[in-house]
């Protein structure tokens, strides 16, 4: 017969309770043999476009957005003089979507060709009626205003100031904004 003496019950109900929340725990594993290890959705949420998703970007608002571009690759400074910056409201699609193109959700500085092959991988859909619009200015500036405050994904091209034709690089970078105020941004 096995006794117990009142001081090892603290010992047995904690190691009782240890063993309840680590039941609960789940296990991660590797998967089972012969069943390859297949990747999952990137971050961020369905891949599948839904207008409902950027309801919130139509509305007005009082917050802006003052950008430039300061751009420089191997010591060449870079111009967006006369080039669109589009600003896509952030949605799971397209966070994903900036994913599959930029491989990034914050910001990248890609050769715009290989942005352009990679548009075939990324989730489709048109959030065309939903993205705001402008055209940096001669002295690569440019500014969204009246906007609501959330958070954003600004994308234009860059080309070399000392090369029109030379390589054009696609920007991106998200960015916020918050109580109403104007951001700056800077690529």
């Amino acid at each position: 017969m096995t006794r117990f003496s009142l001081y090892s019950a603290p010992a047995i109900l904690g190691g009782l309770a240890a063993l309840a929340v680590s039941a609960c725990a789940p296990t991660l594993g590797p998967p089972p043999p012969g069943r390859p290890m297949r990747p999952g959705p990137p971050p961020g949420g369905p891949a599948s476009f839904s207008a409902a998703d950027f309801a919130w970007s139509q509305a007005p608002g009082r917050a802006g957005i003052q950008g430039a571009l300061a751009y420089r690759n191997g010591g060449g400074a870079y111009t967006c003089a006369g080039s669109g910056v589009v600003l896509t409201p952030e949605t799971p699609w397209s966070r994903r979507r900036m994913a599959a193109l930029y491989g990034s959700t914050e910001r990248a500085a890609l050769p715009a060709e290989e942005v352009r092959k990679r548009t075939p991988s990324a989730p489709a859909g048109d959030a065309g009626p939903y993205v705001k619009r402008t055209t940096c200015d001669a002295n690569s500036r440019f500014s969204f205003q009246g906007l609501p405050n959330g958070s954003w994904y600004a994308i234009t091209i860059a080309r070399p100031a000392a090369q029109p034709q030379g390589a054009t690089i696609a920007l991106m970078r998200r960015v916020a904004t918050r109580n109403g105020r104007v951001t700056q941004l800077t690529f």
